[in-house]
C-alpha cells in the first residue's frame, strides 16, 4: 500500500485497536486467474510466536481451496472514511479524502474441525456476551451446530507484515485541521461524523 509518511501507522498497538474494532476485513487471493476476495468477520489472536487472524468460508466458495495453495494472503481493513473539501482551508488546495486503512499479509493454512469449533465459540462470545439472551455455542441446539459447521471452513492467516494508514490531515496547520473537523461535523453522511471524531481524538 502507498503511505507517505504523514499519514503511516507504525504503533502495534495502535493498530491492533484499529483492526480489531474494524474486524470485517476482505481476504484476497490470487486464485487460478483472476484474484478471488470475500468479505469476512475475523478475529485477531496473539500467540506465542505472533498474531494471527482467523475467519471461515462458506463450503460453497471457491476460495477457500486458494487459501494453503497462496504463497501470500492479503487482508484489507477499512475504517470510516469522508470527502475534506478545501474550502475548508485557510488557502485554496486540491479537495482530498480522509481515511483509516490497513494492509495485512500472511500465510495461511485450513484449520481442523476442532480449530473451527473454538474459533466459533469465541466469534458467538465477542459478539453476544453483551446481551440480554446471547446465543451462545452451548445455547444452540447440536443438530443445528453439526450441520452448520459441515457448511463452513475455517482458516488462519500467519501474520508476516501489516501496514496502516490513517490519512486524517495531519498535513495541514492545527487551524485547517480544526476546520475540517468542524465541516465533517456538517455533513449529513454519519461516516464523516466518524472521521471527525477519530481527528478529534488524535488531534496534535
Amino acid at each position: 500500500m502507498y503511505i507517505p509518511k504523514y499519514y503511516q501507522v507504525t504503533d502495534p498497538e495502535e493498530i491492533r485497536e484499529f483492526i480489531e474494532a474494524h474486524s470485517f476485513g476482505t481476504v484476497i487471493t490470487a486464485g487460478k486467474g483472476r484474484p478471488l476476495a470475500t468479505h469476512l468477520p475475523l478475529q485477531l489472536k496473539k500467540e506465542h510466536d505472533g498474531f494471527v487472524l482467523r475467519g471461515h468460508f462458506a463450503r460453497g466458495n471457491p476460495q477457500w481451496k486458494t487459501i494453503e495453495e497462496a504463497s501470500e494472503v492479503l487482508v484489507t481493513f477499512q475504517g470510516p472514511h469522508a470527502y475534506v473539501t478545501s474550502s475548508w482551508y485557510e488557502e485554496k488546495e486540491i479537495p482530498t479524502w480522509n481515511y483509516q486503512a490497513a494492509h495485512v499479509y500472511g500465510t495461511s493454512r485450513l484449520l481442523s474441525e476442532e480449530e473451527l469449533r473454538e474459533d466459533l465459540v469465541t466469534l458467538l462470545e465477542k459478539h453476544e456476551q453483551h446481551r440480554d439472551e446471547p446465543v451462545l455455542w452451548d445455547t444452540l441446539p447440536s443438530t443445528l451446530l453439526e450441520k452448520d459447521i459441515k457448511g463452513i471452513v475455517g482458516f488462519e492467516l500467519r501474520i508476516t507484515d501489516i501496514q496502516a494508514a490513517f490519512k486524517l490531515s495531519q498535513n495541514q496547520s492545527a487551524r485547517d485541521y480544526q476546520h475540517v473537523i468542524d465541516g465533517l461535523r456538517t455533513e449529513q453522511d454519519p461516516l464523516a461524523g466518524e472521521v471527525a471524531d477519530v481527528m478529534d481524538k488524535r488531534c496534535p
